[in-house]
């Protein structure tokens, strides 16, 4: 018995040595979690990262629709900090850090991919705030405080990261390099990589209007530059080429779907801003994109004249709303003043459509817009044209009888059959010779293209439609009234995130007394803007 002690005990101090002559690093490292990953995993993540949905927060404040029960939200603009992207950007360097250790060239898909997300996150990012920590942020423990570069500094490296990307693609595709994985938008095309990264410089370049005169920027120039050369800087020809996200059934369902039919369907309404706009040019994505309103019909209205559709001031008092919407008592939704959303569309498939990251409705309206500016020589009215036909046929509407479908009686919709069926025709000559739509030079054309890509902006691509009512005033956003919040004002802008001003004070406040009198006010405009 004592001689088998000694042999637990020496086996118990020989294995406390062992593990004594092992590096803490060793120990602390978890043996279940991976140390290294393919690019293409993290270009993945990236990629959903790079997503921005519909029927959220962003699109209520961008006056599509509006929230008509105060247990689900409102519409005021009551903003505070808004978050960052910085992590999303780390990962960026990781994809790029493992795309080299694999083996690829410094050359490759995922660096040039790198540059547009980089270009889209800081775009953004600024647009939101205004100057940023850039060229000091990512390096971690090398720099905790990094400084804050100034928006217009942050505008030509964005500009100048489309331009290397749109090179870096142009030799890769020339080259036929298949190394990239993941891709949940293109397929791995990067062809169509090379369009959208054109496309997106082209709203970048837009976005920066009232800055065409800066001679550092060179915004005329380069606008001018891309159209001239379609061979060196290719762009979409067609919504084929849209970078969208696509929905499926089972892991990434639209946002309103069978599934919440019985919890929102008319807890939300039509905005104002959005559905009087297309009802008064009548326009046919009246009927695909909501129902005519309760108490119109019972009026005797018919539900496909367009005087049927009716949103709601996105200003309006919340309680007011909601009992003029219509609400449900047990046997149905009673007449409301306001239209809902076309649940048909909306609320029967898991699928409805895409949703659009950048478009080519909206560069269509970009390039029109540049050339109704005098940035380049071209024929803005083909352009203008061009983006209504592709904004109208995102929707499913061409020139033809189309078959429409609302649900106008009372009780809960489960199939089909529930749905009224209509037809309507449409006739693109009779819509574009309407004066309200039919384009003119001047100022006036150049509210028209601005309108008309604010109802391409339907549902799509993030925050654009704010930036640019922020940007141009068209179209005139609701407010004033009690559901604005804010004093009854829409704001220019956001705070920045309490982590700055706990870890990074003195940058921020040289920041703020650089560009807003040392006040983070929401009121205030961003350089761009200014």
């Amino acid at each position: 018995m004592q001689s088998f002690k000694k042999i637990i005990l020496g086996t118990a101090i020989f294995s406390a040595t062992l593990v004594g002559c092992k590096k803490f690093d060793a120990l602390e490292a978890n043996p279940n979690q991976p140390k290294q990953v393919t690019p293409g995993l993290v270009f993945s993540g990236v990629a959903n990262d790079f997503y921005r949905g519909a029927w959220n927060d962003v699109m209520r404040y961008n006056q599509f629709f509006a929230c008509n029960y105060n247990y689900y939200g409102n519409q005021e603009y009551n903003w505070a900090a808004t978050g960052l992207n910085y992590t999303t950007l780390k990962n960026v360097q990781q994809m790029e850090a493992e795309a080299l250790r694999i083996g690829l060239p410094a050359q490759n898909a995922y660096a040039a991919l790198g540059k547009f997300f980089r270009a889209f996150f800081f775009y953004e990012m600024t647009m939101k705030l205004g100057d940023l920590p850039m060229n000091d942020a990512l390096k971690g423990t090398e720099n905790l405080a990094p400084k804050y570069d100034s928006q217009k500094d942050i505008f030509k490296q964005v500009l100048a990261w489309l331009d290397a990307a749109n090179t870096d693609l142009a030799a890769l595709v020339k080259a036929g390099d298949r190394n990239l994985s993941g891709d949940i938008y293109y397929n791995n095309d990067l062809s169509k990589w090379q369009k959208a990264v054109n496309a997106l410089r082209l709203r970048v370049l837009v976005a920066l209007s009232k800055k065409d005169e800066d001679a550092d920027l060179q915004v005329k120039q380069q606008f001018a530059q891309i159209l001239a050369d379609p061979a060196k800087y290719p762009l979409f020809g067609s919504n084929d080429d849209n970078l969208q996200y696509r929905y499926n059934n089972q892991f990434n369902k639209y946002p309103t779907n069978p599934d919440n039919f019985g919890f929102d369907a008319t807890r939300y309404n039509m905005a104002a801003t959005l559905l009087n706009t297309l009802a008064s040019l009548r326009d046919p994505r009246t009927f695909y994109v909501a129902e005519p309103a309760g108490a119109k019909i019972k009026a005797g209205i018919a539900p496909t004249d367009y005087a049927a559709f009716v949103g709601a001031s996105s200003a309006q008092d919340l309680a007011d709303m909601s009992s003029k919407a219509g609400v449900n008592n047990g046997a149905g939704i009673l007449p409301g003043e306001y239209s809902f959303y076309n649940r048909k569309r909306y609320y029967s498939t898991y699928t409805a459509e895409p949703t659009i990251q950048v478009g080519y409705p909206e560069q269509c309206f970009n390039i029109a817009e540049g050339m109704n500016r005098g940035w380049a020589g071209g024929d803005a009215e083909a352009y203008y044209v061009s983006g209504i036909k592709a904004a109208q046929a995102m929707m499913g509407v061409q020139p033809g009888n189309l078959t429409l479908y609302f649900f106008t009686a009372g009780g809960q919709v489960t199939n089909a059959a529930d749905y009224n069926q209509y037809t309507v025709n449409f006739n693109w000559d009779d819509y574009y010779s309407q004066p309200t739509v039919k384009y003119a030079a001047g100022t006036d054309g150049l509210n028209k293209i601005l309108s008309q890509k604010y109802l391409a902006f339907f549902q799509n691509s993030g925050w654009e439609a704010y930036f640019n009512y922020r940007r141009t005033g068209v179209p005139a956003f609701a407010q004033g009234g009690p559901g604005t919040g804010n004093s009854g004002v829409i704001p220019r802008r956001f705070q920045y995130p309490v982590s700055e001003a706990t870890t990074n004070r003195s940058n921020l406040d040289a920041a703020l007394a650089a560009q807003y009198g040392g006040k983070d006010d929401i009121n205030q405009n961003p350089w761009v803007v200014r």
